[in-house]
Parts: C-alpha cells; structure tokens; sequence
C-alpha cells in the first residue's frame, strides 16, 4: 500500500464531506422535481415566484436530511455510501422521491455508483 495508501486514508471524504455534496446532488433534483411548471400545481405556481432559490436555501437541511437517511461503509483508502430514503412526506402533498443511491468516496471525490428513484408527488 506504501505512500499510495497513505496519500488515500488521508482524502477519504468523511460523512460530513458526503452530506455536503449530497445536499448539493439533492438541491438539483428537488429543483427538477419541484419547480417544473408543467408538474407544480396552479397554487403552488402563484405562491411561488422563485422556486429554484426557495430550494437552494434549504441545501443544509437536505444536506442534514442526506446525512439521516446515508450508512457509510469506511474501507480507510475509501467509503461507501448508501443513501435510502423512501418518499417521507415534507409538507402536506409534498412527498420525497423514493430514492436509492450508492457512492463511492475516494481519494477527496465522490463517484455515482447507481442511483434510482421512484418519483413523489405533489398532490
């Protein structure tokens, strides 16, 4: 393992690291999600001028939701990461997507293993 290793136990993102970047993954797919005008219902679209900023400023608490719903798998060169959640309901007709994600944490970077999601609704 040698220098290579070390150099590697040393960047392995920690679940802090991995919350952060989740919370950013989950900012972008709550944006897709839920500020597409075609899929917000009508009320929702007139309450709601800036959607995509109302979503960016709750990125830490979908950082610290991430952090709830994630096991990591410490290998010291490298983690793995399993984010399940299974569509709890924010607000009344809000729910979160089903959602299923593995990542693996290496050397300061995250890569996408595999991701799935059955869509919530807005009701």
């Amino acid at each position: 393992m040698g220098c290579t290793g070390g150099v590697l136990a040393l960047s392995n993102p920690s679940l802090g690291d991995y919350q952060e970047h989740a919370g950013d993954q989950l900012v972008e797919l709550a944006r897709a999600e839920f500020c597409d005008q075609a899929a917000m219902p009508m009320l929702l679209q007139l309450v709601l001028r800036d959607c995509p900023q109302l979503i960016a400023t709750q990125r830490q608490t979908l950082a610290t939701l991430a952090g709830r719903f994630t096991t990591r798998w410490n290998f010291g060169v490298g983690s793995l990461y399993h984010l399940s959640i299974s569509g709890q309901t924010l607000l009344p007709g809000v729910q979160l997507p089903k959602a299923d994600v593995w990542t693996l944490g290496l050397a300061g970077q995250f890569v996408l293993l595999r991701a799935t999601a059955d869509h919530g609704a807005l009701e």
